[in-house]
């Protein structure tokens, strides 16, 4: 599916807006309609005391890439942010990088439900599921 320019551009300039991806080295890696999945490598900047991924940092990149999916859907000038999530931590996981996979699940005017699937990808290519999000999230209007 060919990505539309004008999603891949709104995300993309609402994430360099995002201080703590920049700090933890997140990256954009696609953005289709209703989808949004981002890259986390590992470093020091993202672990827990026994050298995994920390869950602050998981649940950021999962909310991070489910709120994206939403802003594809939202309405021209509008922003969008997160009104809830639930997080499920399936493993524990070091080195290599997360990959976290939002999807719209259900985009209404006022709300917008997601998705978001967290896959730890082991340096030798090996993929592990680190974690599942379910998240509501609103449209707002765009302030800046």
């Amino acid at each position: 599916m060919t990505q539309p320019i004008a999603s891949l551009e709104r995300v993309q300039h609402s994430f360099e807006r995002q201080g703590l991806m920049r700090f933890l080295g997140a990256r954009v890696v696609r953005v289709d309609p209703g989808v949004c999945v981002l890259r986390l490598p590992y470093s020091d900047k993202v672990t827990q005391q026994q050298g995994a991924f920390h869950g602050a940092a998981i649940g950021a990149l999962a909310d991070i890439a489910g709120g994206y999916a939403a802003l594809t859907q939202a309405p021209a000038g509008m922003e969008v942010v997160s009104v809830e999530y639930k997080i499920n931590f399936l493993a524990a996981c070091q080195g290599g990088e997360l990959r976290a996979t939002g999807r719209v699940i259900k985009a209404g005017k006022r709300i917008i439900v997601t998705s978001a699937e967290v896959v730890h990808v082991a340096d030798d290519g090996v993929e592990t599921a680190c974690a599942v999000l379910q998240q509501t999230v609103m449209p707002v209007a765009k302030n800046y």
